[in-house]
């Protein structure tokens, strides 16, 4: 699987998978403008094509089911983005802390309660991890 990895990583040129690159656009697209207005014109077109359904049930179910696909593949999408925010978010707070917990290190030589709290600090980086 690390050859795979590392082989779409070379194609893509930046580091990313192709699928990674794919769900960084998407989620660029349709968090904004265009993407609200490009979904109102499907409604507003599905509420245009009424006359031309000879069943009331038919058509409820065409939106139904096009928007229940949409959603589904949106939110996988969006959660795949957001899980890799969070993560970049948490990877820079851990090199903070270790940051912070070295600089309190050096410090900490006169000071008990510093100690302490740098032993904290030191405790905490990485957590997310463990649970």
């Amino acid at each position: 699987m690390e050859r795979t990895e590392a082989a779409a990583s070379r194609e893509t040129g930046d580091g990313r998978s192709l699928f990674d690159r794919f769900v960084q656009s998407a989620y660029l697209r349709v968090s904004q403008a265009p993407f609200f207005f490009l979904c109102t014109g499907i409604v507003i077109a599905w509420l245009i094509s009424l006359p031309l359904w000879t069943d009331l049930k038919s058509w409820q179910v065409a939106i139904h089911t096009v928007a229940s696909v949409v959603t589904l593949l949106l939110l996988v999408l969006l959660e795949n983005a957001s899980r890799r925010s969070e993560e970049a978010a948490q990877e820079k707070l851990n090199v903070i802390a270790e940051a912070l917990g070295a600089l309190m290190t050096s410090q900490a030589r006169h000071d008990p309660a510093l100690e302490e709290a740098v032993q904290k600090l030191h405790d905490a980086i990485g957590l997310e991890e463990r649970h």
